[in-house]
């Protein structure tokens, strides 16, 4: 008859968690995901027509080695180790655990050990010493699943929050790699900027001994000396972006100002003597993208929000049976004399069992109120879920658009600089020998470094492309199954 009643009692349980199975990322969002991106092609080459299913992935742990900068390289460590946010993002990791075994820790039972002494005096009798001591025990039998699902409400948000924490250190090592990016390309349009003032400075002295030969007027010697002054002007505004983008570089690396300055400063005079983008950092072609669909398994955001769904569907069941009965086993086992010595002797053990079971019956509605706001922050976790599948795919469709049209317009720049510098050369040939007039040479050299800036601006930008499109991907995150953040490498070892 009890083994009976027991299975009465287990069968809602089985019910609610056999409903209860998590539906698949498709199903969550709704959505259809595209069979590849951007026609299936991959990334290296605007010819390449293989689908992206028949070529292997490219492995992204570590990406930031694909740049081949040794000093990026240690950035990045240094940020994953020592950036403020991936610090709080680890600390909320810890945090989420130890809740989780509290959670844990109501499936077992409860003793206390608990001693006493008491010393009481009534009327005009003698005072009368009371010594006790003994243990408490508590057990509730989780018959419907109440505190096993709150356990996998726990448990589903320490995942959430080591993929969260995943999430964290891509986006640091993703602005690192940017403002890294954008302060080597800073120095090289100052490399070029400081050549035009330099150059624009030898065309004012052929200017200004013209002038005193009278072959040119006045006119032509303040063209010369604005054109001079409007070049210098470019250097401070380039200065002003270097130190800002160290400065970032600083905060990003958990480091106070003027730390990394020498370190970042110190290919700046190597880079100074280049006229090309040879200072900026490029990633190689070679990347074959994944299915959209392994993608989005591989974003430690999506990971997250698909924790949070887990997570919040637990909540909605733990609310539900909070209707059912609850029970309680509890006992005592203690000692009890009058005097201490006493305690352990014949006629002082005292001992106690009672079993209790309650059933909410009139609560005002606050249990339906409950499920129905547990229902609702289910939904909440799945429209997320939706959102960031969308803002996945739309990142790495922007980023492939970026990157395709970012290629063919370096080519076209680098081609309009070769000729600008050939031009450039030719025309301070002709002026010196008084072939041109100035306003051909002027036009020239205003031509060159426009041509020489954009090629640099440019190639920014298409190194910015690929960080974001790595990002994008998922930045090399793999889901632990010991739900641990994902960082590859001897990174993620030192997380754990």
């Amino acid at each position: 008859m009890t083994r009976k009643i027991c299975l009465l009692f287990l069968l809602p349980l089985a019910a609610c968690v056999s409903s209860g199975v998590p539906p698949t990322t498709s199903e969550i969002a709704g959505l259809t995901l595209p069979a590849a991106w951007s026609g299936g092609m991959r990334v290296g080459s605007a010819t390449d027509a293989l689908p992206s299913a028949t070529v292997p992935q490219t492995d992204l742990a570590v990406w930031w080695q694909r740049f081949q900068d040794p000093q990026l390289n240690q950035l990045i460590t240094q940020s994953l180790l020592a950036n403020t946010s991936v610090q709080s993002a680890q600390a909320a990791l810890r945090q989420a655990r130890a809740l989780r075994d509290v959670s844990a820790a109501a499936l077992t039972p409860k003793i206390n050990a608990s001693a006493s002494g008491q010393r009481s005096k009534a009327g005009d009798i003698a005072p009368a010493n009371s010594f006790s001591t003994g243990f408490d025990a508590s057990w509730e039998p989780d018959i419907f699943g109440a505190n096993h699902q709150a356990l996998a409400a726990s448990e589903a948000t320490a995942r959430a929050s080591a993929a969260s924490l995943g999430d964290v250190q891509i986006s640091v090592a993703a602005e690192v790699a940017l403002n890294y990016i954008q302060l080597r390309t800073t120095q090289v349009r100052l490399a070029i900027a400081r050549a035009n003032v330099a150059s624009q400075a030898e065309t004012l002295q052929i200017t200004n001994w013209r002038v005193q030969a009278g072959l040119l007027t006045s006119l032509e010697a303040e063209q010369g000396r604005a054109a001079s002054e409007q070049a210098q002007a470019q250097i401070p505004l380039l200065e002003t972006t270097e130190a800002q983008n160290l400065h970032s570089l600083e905060v990003l690396c958990g480091q106070t100002p003027e730390s990394l300055r020498q370190q970042l400063q110190s290919r700046a005079a190597d880079t100074g003597s280049m006229l090309n983008v040879s200072g900026i950092p490029q990633a190689d072609d070679n990347l074959a993208l994944s299915l959209p669909a392994e993608t989005l398994r591989q974003r430690p955001d999506i990971r997250a929000a698909e924790h949070q769904i887990n997570a919040a569907l637990a909540r909605v069941r733990q609310a539900d049976v909070a209707n059912y009965p609850s029970f309680n086993l509890s006992g005592s086992l203690g000692l009890r004399a009058l005097t201490v010595g006493a305690l352990g002797g014949s006629g002082t053990l005292l001992s106690s069992v009672l079993a209790s079971v309650s059933l909410p019956v009139l609560d005002g509605g606050a249990n339906r109120a409950q499920l129905q706001a547990q229902q609702a922050a289910l939904e909440q976790a799945q429209l997320a879920y939706k959102a960031a599948v969308l803002t996945a795919l739309q990142d790495v469709e922007n980023a492939l658009v970026a990157l395709k049209n970012d290629r063919a317009r370096l080519q076209g720049l680098r081609n309009a600089a070769d000729a600008a510098s050939n031009a450039a050369l030719l025309a301070r040939q002709r002026f010196a020998s008084g072939l041109v007039d100035f306003q051909t040479i002027l036009e020239t050299q205003r031509t060159l470094y426009s041509a020489q800036d954009a090629v640099a601006s440019t190639s920014n930008d298409l190194a910015a492309d690929y960080v974001r499109l790595y990002k994008a991907l998922g930045g090399g995150w793999q889901a632990d199954q010991d739900d641990s953040a994902g960082m590859p490498g001897a990174l993620n070892q030192r997380d754990n």
